[in-house]
């Protein structure tokens, strides 16, 4: 399978040969370096381990920095999957990559902190009308002898933490590739904020509609 690793850098428009504007990410992808190749007979299961980005020597422990072969990288990934022809110490760059292919995106999205229902729920709130006046974005009622035996049923969606969850955008568009810049340009946005680690694979369901 495809695999690279890339920072998110911002969002821009992209205008296609009829004119047509769609809302596009900037990525920073590769190059990647394969640190490990993982097989069943020795790891349980297939898969090869990248390396991507520089960092301190200082900041990396003795047994990473002998693992990577002196390489100082900043983050490490698998993907899942036997290649024969892999071997550590390869590299791998946009180049597997075209203009047109459909890819996934994975990486953290961007943490809100402590939201309320409304928000975090898209709970639509009560009226603002007959005789309230604090109440429009609360909850509302919670439990009652009616619901799960007078006690909070399992799930109950409420305020809490939102954001900082692992999201994967599907099955989107490379709009243009450059690999003298080691940039990546996708039809859509992507998970997390500027500099958060993305993991791009090619996607196993062909893309249909849209910019080829």
């Amino acid at each position: 399978m495809k695999f690279i690793l890339g920072t998110k850098q911002a969002m821009t428009q992209y205008f296609d040969e009829q004119g047509r504007a769609y809302a596009a990410t900037l990525i920073s992808a590769g190059p990647v370096v394969i640190t490990q190749v993982k097989n069943k007979e020795k790891d349980g299961y297939e898969a090869l381990q990248y390396g991507y980005g520089t960092k301190r020597a200082s900041l990396i422990s003795k047994p990473l920095r002998g693992h990577f072969k002196e390489n100082n990288f900043r983050y490490v990934s698998e993907a899942l999957g036997a290649s024969p022809e892999a071997k550590v110490g390869d590299t791998v760059t946009l180049s597997v990559f075209s203009k047109g292919e459909s890819i996934d995106v994975s990486g953290v999205s961007k943490g809100k902190g402590f939201q309320g229902v409304v928000k975090r729920h898209r709970f639509s709130g009560g009226p603002r009308s007959h005789g309230q006046k604090h109440s429009e974005r609360e909850a509302g009622s919670i439990g009652g002898g009616a619901r799960a035996g007078g006690r909070v049923a399992k799930g109950m969606r409420m305020p809490g933490r939102m954001g900082g969850d692992r999201v994967t955008v599907k099955n989107i568009v490379i709009l243009d590739v450059n690999e003298t810049e080691n940039l990546l340009l996708v039809k859509g946005a992507v998970p997390g904020r500027r500099g958060t680690l993305l993991e791009i694979r090619g996607s196993v369901l062909p893309h249909t509609t849209g910019t080829k």
